[in-house]
Order: C-alpha cells, then structure tokens, then sequence
C-alpha cells in the first residue's frame, strides 16, 4: 500500500513536470508567433477619407506630424461610442481654438465588431475630416490589446492617448495626464508614460462590489505584483499616455492582445527602465462592460503567468536587447 502510494505521489510529480514544460514551451514558441502577427491583412492598411477616397495610414516610425494621437479601441461599441466621441472631439476642437498650435488626431480602432461600429465612426470622419478621425477596421477581432497596438502603430502623434471607448474616464483629464507626463524628470531618450488610476476609488468600489468580485479584483493585483509590474496601483485603467518614443518601444515587443495587455506593457516599460507616473482621474462605470467577471479574470490570470515565462524562456529577452542597442 506504501508502494501504491509512492508511485501515486512520483506520477504526480512527473505529471506536474511535464504540464510544467509544455507551459513553458507553448509560451516560447508563442512569442514568436504572435510579434509576427502584427503583420496587416491590406484592407487593414487604408482609412476612408470624408470624401470616400482610400489613404494608406502612415506609421509610428515616421516621424509625428501631430501634438496629440487618441487611439480608441472598440468591440461592438455603436451605441457607447457617440458618447464618448461627442465629449472628445468638444474638448479637442476647443482646445484648438485656444492654442492654434494644437493638432491632434482620433483613431477609432474597429476590432471586428459584429454592429455598426464603424459606421458610427466614420460619421465622425466625414463631420471633421479624415485629418481629424480616422477610422482603422480590423478583419478580425484581435482583442483590446491588439486593436491598441493595431492604431498606435497608424498613429501621427508626438504623444499618444488610448482612451476606452465606453467614456468611463472624462477626457478633459487628459490634462493630468499630461501634467504627470510632464513632472517625469528625466525622461530618457524622450521615453515617459502617465498613467490614469482609480486606485483613490477603491474603497468605494469594494464597498459596491460582491465578495466573490472583490476576491477576484484583490487576487489578479496579487498576481500583477508577484509576476511583472511592482509600483503601479492601478494597472488597468484604459486612459494611458505616452510619448512617441515610449509607444514604438513598449508596443513593438507586446504579445499580449487581450485585457491584461496593459500589465504587460507596464512590464516592458520598466524593463527598458522608461519612468511612469500614475495620476489620479475621475473614474464611472458605465453599463455595457465586455469584461465577463468570472472568464475575463481567468484569462487575465492565465496571461500574466505567460508574460513572465515568455520572458523567462529568453526569447522576448532577447528582443528587448535588441530594441536597447537599436
């Protein structure tokens, strides 16, 4: 009956090691694969004008031509979208009138929506021009992560902004972004990201939460601390802002397209050592969440285990020494 016991306990054991290295082979060979998807599908290269006319979106190597890029990732967002475009584009065309010197642009990134997302948007284009609101439709649904990663790279702007498109952030904070974009001193090679956060709202929102829901909200920032990103309260808010320089480095080496995207990206950030801010913002929720509590937290658990093995395994490593020497 020892015996029996024994061989259990060394099968399991066994049986531990081999899922142990499948994981860390699957996240290897993984790496590799999703960096090369960035690679556009060609309907995914061109915007509509407000004329109807096809233009090849132009490319974050080159060099900006505008103050400000507003990358607006959206899943089946038809009818959050307009609120969200209507307050952003009253603040932008006032800001303008103000500062004649200000230029920006908004990319509403589609990422496969099954509605009338880019319908909606590209009102906004033919209301203020193709200078103004460009509308990126991907063929296929990426994720948040990769519809972000899809717009920053079509970007013009010496600074970038991606905002969600639900409008749970006010816009007019992008001001305290900037300000803490703005108090980075030094700013390495022109490196520097400011991040919106609601972590001061805690407390009220555990108070609105379930149990089970606060469970899992305390369990997944356990897991962003104990895998990638120490320093950062608030990892997930979708109201970041970076400069040009930190957007090509951090998203030229990101995997994950999903929700726990933004880990990642913090991730990269510190390992290239580029300094961030964290800035209190006025946060509400608004109904409609694509986030499924139970599922979304698992794969964002699931996600945060492969960002570290995927750093680990030495492959992500060594694009990252590479992007240093470059």
């Amino acid at each position: 009956m020892d015996l029996g016991f024994f061989e259990f306990i060394q099968l399991l054991a066994a049986l531990a090691v081999f899922v142990l290295i499948l994981v860390v082979l699957i996240a290897h060979f993984s790496a590799s694969m999703i960096m090369a998807d960035v690679k556009r599908h060609k309907n995914e290269k061109y915007f509509f004008t407000e004329d109807g006319e096809m233009e090849a979106f132009p490319s974050i190597e080159d060099p900006h031509s505008r103050e400000l890029s507003v990358v607006v990732p959206s899943y089946n967002e038809e009818l959050r979208l307009p609120v969200m475009m209507d307050e952003a584009m009253e603040y932008l065309e006032s800001r303008q009138k103000q500062q004649p010197s200000f230029t920006y642009e908004v990319i509403v990134v589609d990422d496969g929506s099954k509605d009338k997302t880019t319908e909606v948007a590209l009102d906004y284009t033919r209301r203020y021009g193709a200078s103004k609101v460009r509308v990126l439709t991907l063929v296929k649904n990426h994720g948040k992560g990769g519809a972000v990663r899809m717009g920053v790279l079509s970007s013009r702007g010496k600074f970038i902004l991606m905002a969600d498109a639900d409008g749970a952030t006010k816009f007019a904070d992008i001001e305290k972004v900037e300000a803490g974009l703005r108090d980075i001193s030094p700013k390495p090679e022109n490196m520097a990201i400011s991040c919106g956060s609601r972590a001061h709202l805690e407390k009220e929102s555990v108070a609105q939460r379930s149990l089970f829901r606060t469970f899992l909200m305390y369990g997944f920032h356990f897991l962003v601390w104990f895998f990638c990103v120490r320093g950062i309260k608030d990892t997930q808010c979708g109201f970041k802002l970076f400069t040009r320089e930190a957007a090509q480095k951090t998203f030229s080496v990101l995997h994950v397209e999903r929700w726990a995207f933004d880990v990642e990206l913090l991730y990269i950030a510190q390992c290239f050592k580029i300094p961030i801010a964290e800035v209190a913002v006025n946060w509400t929720e608004i109904e409609g969440s694509k986030l499924v509590p139970f599922w979304s937290w698992l794969q964002m658990g699931r996600d945060l285990v492969f960002i570290r093995l995927r750093y680990l395994t030495g492959k992500t490593w060594n694009a990252i020494n590479k992007l240093k020497k470059d």
